[in-house]
Parts: C-alpha cells; sequence; structure tokens
C-alpha cells in the first residue's frame, strides 16, 4: 500500500505523478526479476556446460553463442529499474553541492541529455535489430538468429526514456514549486546514509535511525 501524499503533493500534481511512477515501477520490477532469474538459469546451465564437457565429454553445443545473444538480457533489461532505485554510478562532486531550486534544474539539464543519448540509442539499436532481421544475421555455430537479442536492446532503453522522461517531469515540478515534496525523482545517495544502510542491513544499527537520518537529508536537499 502506497503512503498518502501531503496536500502539498495533491496540489502541485504530485498525487498523479506518483500513480504514473507506481505503474512505471511495476513494469520495472518485472523486468529486473526477469533478468535475475536469467542470470540464475545462465549459471545452472553453465555449471551445467562444465560438468558435461569435464566428467562426460558432452558440452552443450551452441553454448558460447548463447551466452553472446544473453549479454543484452543482464546488461540492459534492468536498466531502467536501476535508474529508479538510483542505483547507477554518479559523479556528484558540483551536484551534490547544489540545494533548493539550482539542485532541480541541473538535474532536470541532466535528464535531457539523457534523454538524448537514449533516444539516438533507440534510434539505432531499432535500426540494427532490424538489419538484422532482415539480413538473417546469425550466430557462427548454433546458427541462432541475432534480432531477439538486438531488439532487446531498444526496448529496455525504450523502457529507460518513459522512466527519465517521468524523471523530468518531477525535477520540473519541484523547480516550479520549491515547497513540494520530491516525488518520483531519484535522490542523491549521501555516503553516510549508504554506510547506514549497509550497517543496518547487517543489524548493527537501529533501522529507525537510518530512517530519520534519510527524512533529515531530504529536508536539508529541498531547502
Amino acid at each position: 500500500m502506497t503512503q498518502p501524499l501531503t496536500p502539498g503533493q495533491e496540489v502541485s500534481g504530485g498525487r498523479a505523478i506518483h500513480r504514473v511512477d507506481q505503474l512505471l515501477h511495476s513494469v520495472e520490477r518485472v523486468t529486473a526479476i526477469a533478468s535475475g532469474l536469467f542470470i540464475f538459469g545462465l549459471m545452472l546451465v553453465g555449471v551445467t556446460q562444465i560438468v558435461g564437457r569435464t566428467v562426460f565429454n558432452m558440452p552443450i553445443f551452441g553454448y558460447i553463442d548463447a551466452i553472446e545473444m544473453s549479454i543484452a538480457v543482464f546488461a540492459f533489461l534492468a536498466i531502467a529499474y536501476c535508474e529508479r532505485m538510483n542505483g547507477h554510478v554518479r559523479m556528484e562532486l558540483f551536484v551534490g553541492k547544489l540545494r533548493g531550486r539550482t539542485l532541480w534544474i541541473a538535474e532536470a539539464a541532466g535528464q535531457v541529455l539523457g534523454l538524448f543519448v537514449i533516444a539516438v540509442l533507440i534510434w539505432y539499436g531499432w535500426d540494427h535489430a532490424m538489419r538484422a532481421y532482415e539480413y538473417g544475421d546469425s550466430t557462427i555455430d548454433a546458427q541462432i538468429p541475432w534480432w531477439p537479442s538486438k531488439l532487446l536492446i531498444p526496448f529496455a532503453f525504450a523502457l529507460l526514456f518513459i522512466r527519465l522522461v517521468l524523471n523530468l517531469i518531477g525535477y520540473l515540478r519541484l523547480v516550479v514549486d520549491g515547497d513540494a515534496d520530491p516525488v518520483a525523482v531519484p535522490m542523491i545517495a549521501d555516503v553516510r546514509e549508504l554506510a547506514k544502510d549497509e550497517a543496518s542491513e547487517a543489524g548493527a544499527l537501529d533501522p529507525g535511525s537510518v530512517a530519520a537520518g534519510r527524512d533529515a537529508r531530504k529536508e536539508g536537499i529541498s531547502e
């Protein structure tokens, strides 16, 4: 169950953005789970390949080809989920020192740049996948068609593009209404908070104090 939004969030459009964010996150969660299950299955196949090759002299035919094709799954399928959870590596030497509307403007500018880059990748990724489909491009040994794996890349980037659009809307909302609570935007992760989160997961710190510190951090960013 989602937590009720404050009146300020409702007035400034936070409720609508929150609903879209939850809907999109449900899709991102499915792709992340699918990616994780695929990696687990790939691990089992790898074990079977090693045992079959070394013990029974019966390697899996097309194993190398399948591994090459599977890279698109665990490298790109969960990329939108990672963005939503603020899990990507960021350089925050400059942005981390900003506060208030200046911070939100800088973040919005970064989203615009990201949208441009991802749009280019979607365009050329789709073109590359369609070219592989039309020419019948396949792997060398097992002759597995390449286009399904290549088509997965523009699909994953399209989902990331939608996430970045939602992020941009969230940041622009904060630029317009500086008093609004952040909704559907990845918050800057503080090093101390990350350390506290790890300590809490290890059972060395009270989870309540971690949550209190996170709330204080959000209030400081919005000032």
